[in-house]
């Protein structure tokens, strides 16, 4: 009835493997059940070779973590993976950044051996700016003061070197242990050296807010327009349609509307982009019609404008005209139906669910499409919608979807509480913990023990543990 998940590199979600991959609950439960080998090796070639689509959003390292202490797994494939011949050669943060986080969470759980390699990878390591970020809210002020001189001997003493440590101070994620070796008085002069290094990464910094960087354009709806335009021819390319649409919304007046329609109609692709967004974010009655021409052009970036202009319309008449559109099956569908499911209403509900089961059969359960639909259904609780978010729930390899589809099956699936909640209890998101503990029915024996086990557990997030407390304070007062 569904499509398959894209071909990803992630193994069938019916296996060991492919639960870790995905960072579901189950996947930890079956770990901790099959041979402790076989697991091992899984949890190995997830932390060596990140599974996620988009680590921005998805978080698996404390989940991976947590299972490294429970199956008392060794940090040697780990130790070869960073300190291999291949991190200078590769030096991406996505080749090492899950192993150096799950690392760090190790040595939040007393993992000595985890801190001794994050402080060995921050000095001979190419990633090693996130190596010394997890030190540095993990390390003591001894740990940390040690490696300064190991650090700043990357940083050669000529002019190219001290700008290249100019901007690692300015531009550091954690500042602590920069302070800390500019503090230091055993070394006077690696803190002279940090001394200039801070004064001139935050010179650097008031300059840039003063003096934002780029062209800017003159103050005119012409000028506006041929500053995209030129934006647009430009190699490498500008696409300035964002930043334009909003000067015009400065400078633009009633008398400037049958340029600016004209723009919109048949403009080059830059400037029509442009003019679209301008015109559609002002609500003008011609809007409607010039999205749909443009949403039909042969220019894929002419088509991707007129769907964003759509997307940032607001007011009735956006939804009357999305209930329209909403059944067409190209990117302008998508949108309409994605703005019902956000702001439409009960009557909307059958729409949202046509375009949820057609985006899951078109383009299976990791579709980028099925976030906002899936939050509608469980926002306009569409209970005819349980049986394909629980597919989306088993499937996607998005544990970011995955958590708003648990919180969409919490409203519509009457199964869900004795069902998904409970895996969910030892799920690799924050947000979905956080559902489960809410939801989770407490007859089952291993929902409580897990509870009190994330109660106390110094790395479980702020909100899960809240959830938690009030749910066994209330189950004690029951």
């Amino acid at each position: 009835m569904f499509a398959s998940p894209t071909e990803t590199g992630i193994a069938p979600s019916g296996t060991l493997l492919g639960l870790l991959q995905r960072g579901r609950g189950d996947g930890w439960l079956h770990a901790l059940a099959a041979p402790r080998a076989q697991a091992v090796a899984a949890l190995e070639r997830c932390v060596l070779h990140d599974p996620r689509q988009d680590w921005r959003l998805e978080h698996r390292s404390l989940y991976y973590a947590r299972l490294y202490v429970e199956l008392n797994a060794p940090l040697d494939a780990v130790a070869a993976h960073l300190l291999n011949a291949d991190d200078a050669a590769r030096p991406e943060e996505e080749r090492t950044g899950l192993a150096l986080s799950v690392l760090g969470h190790l040595t939040s759980y007393g993992n000595q051996e985890a801190m001794r390699l994050l402080r060995r990878y921050a000095v001979v390591g190419a990633n090693w700016r996130w190596a010394l970020d997890e030190l540095a809210v993990r390390d003591d002020e001894a740990g940390l003061r040690a490696l300064g001189p190991e650090i700043l001997a990357r940083f050669p003493r000529t002019e190219e070197g001290e700008a290249a440590l100019t901007a690692a101070v300015r531009d550091s994620f954690e500042p602590r242990p920069w302070h800390i070796w500019a503090a230091d008085p055993g070394r006077p002069g690696q803190r002279a050296r940090l001394e200039r290094a801070l004064e001139h990464g935050d010179f650097d910094r008031w300059q840039r807010q003063l003096r934002p960087p780029g062209p800017q354009p003159g103050w005119s709806v012409h000028a506006v327009l041929q500053w995209a335009r030129e934006g647009y021819e430009r190699t490498p390319r500008q696409w300035r349609e964002a930043a334009a649409a909003r000067c015009l919304g400065a400078v633009a007046g009633p008398e400037d509307r049958p340029e600016l329609l004209a723009a919109a109609a048949c403009g080059q692709p830059a400037v029509r982009a442009a003019a679209l967004r301008h015109l559609a974010e002002r609500g003008d009655p011609e809007a409607f019609t010039l999205i749909s021409t443009a949403a039909a052009a042969p220019d894929r970036e002419v088509a991707r404008a007129a769907v964003t202009a759509f997307s940032r319309m607001r007011g009735d008449a956006a939804l009357i005209q999305a209930r329209q559109w909403a059944r067409r099956a190209d990117d302008l569908g998508a949108c309409a139906a994605s703005m019902l499911a956000g702001r439409g209403q009960s009557r909307d509900a059958p729409l949202v669910l046509a375009a949820l089961l057609r985006t899951v059969r078109t383009h299976g359960s990791d579709a980028r499409e099925l976030l906002p639909l899936v939050e509608g259904a469980g926002r306009l609780a569409v209970c005819p919608a349980v049986p394909v978010l629980r597919h989306v729930y088993r499937e996607t390899s998005s544990s970011h979807l995955r958590g708003h589809t648990a919180r969409a099956l919490a409203v519509t699936d009457p199964t869900f509480a004795a069902g998904f909640a409970v895996e969910c209890l030892w799920d690799c998101e924050e947000d979905t913990r956080e559902v489960a503990a809410r939801f989770a029915t407490t007859v089952d024996t291993r929902v409580v023990e897990r509870l009190r086990r994330l109660a106390t557990d110094p790395a479980e997030r702020a909100g899960v543990q809240t959830a938690v407390r009030g749910r066994l304070a209330g189950r004690g007062s029951g």
